[in-house]
């Protein structure tokens, strides 16, 4: 698990194809690794890979065919910077929200204009996602830990301040740049949670019918 706060910005160092996975080697600049050992898990850009060789400068992370069609990771080029966050221990600040590293979805930037002082970014969310995107929510993008300001059907409004820019890659951002999205972890609980015995049937889903039938929707006649 993770909190969406940023620790250091990194680079990809080097990447190997292996038939249709990957491995990938991750400079983790000012990040401390004093404490990471093999078999840790860091994010990077809001993926949670494991280190499987730490080189000193960095570390070594197999990435899965999976891991390469869910999310942007194998987009990446050399040089490319990264965010990156090591595993949350029962010490740490939880300043962000609860993230699990497991990326729902890839978004894209539709918009940036300068807001004061912030910068504010209007995103799209593949169709699939926006049912779980509250305005005043929270959303992971690309492993940072962000405040939903409003909503629009599958697109979404974010407020970035100085000091996120500075500490994550979200000042390269600009239209179509398109990053990982990892939506609230409870909000998807919720749903299986209302879905109920329904949650075994794989053809099931939650609709405005399903909740207006148990009772959280007022009956339109």
């Amino acid at each position: 698990m993770f909190t969406g706060i940023i620790e250091a910005t990194g680079s990809v160092a080097e990447r190997q194809r292996r038939g249709e996975d990957m491995r990938l080697r991750i400079h983790t600049g000012k990040l401390d690794l004093a404490d990471v050992k093999l078999g840790d898990s860091i994010a990077v850009n809001g993926v949670c890979l494991t280190a499987v060789e730490l080189p000193g400068d960095g570390f070594w992370a197999d990435v899965s065919h999976e891991t390469l069609k869910r999310t942007g990771i194998g987009k990446l080029q050399d040089g490319d910077p990264v965010n990156l966050e090591k595993a949350l221990t029962p010490e740490t600040r939880l300043g962000g929200h609860l993230v699990s590293g497991h990326v729902d979805g890839i978004g894209e930037v539709i918009s940036r204009e300068t807001c004061g002082r912030a910068e504010r970014f209007r995103l799209r969310a593949p169709g699939e996602l926006a049912k779980y995107i509250a305005e005043k929510g929270s959303i992971c993008v690309d492993g940072t830990s962000l405040t939903v300001n409003a909503v629009s059907g599958a697109e979404f409004e974010l407020t970035i301040v100085p000091h996120t820019l500075q500490e994550t890659i979200m000042d390269g951002y600009g239209a179509g740049t398109r990053v990982n999205l990892e939506v609230d972890i409870i909000a998807r609980y919720l749903e299986r949670l209302l879905l109920g015995e329904a949650a075994a049937d794989s053809a099931s889903g939650l609709s405005e019918e399903f909740l207006a039938e148990h009772g959280f929707l007022g009956r339109q006649e």
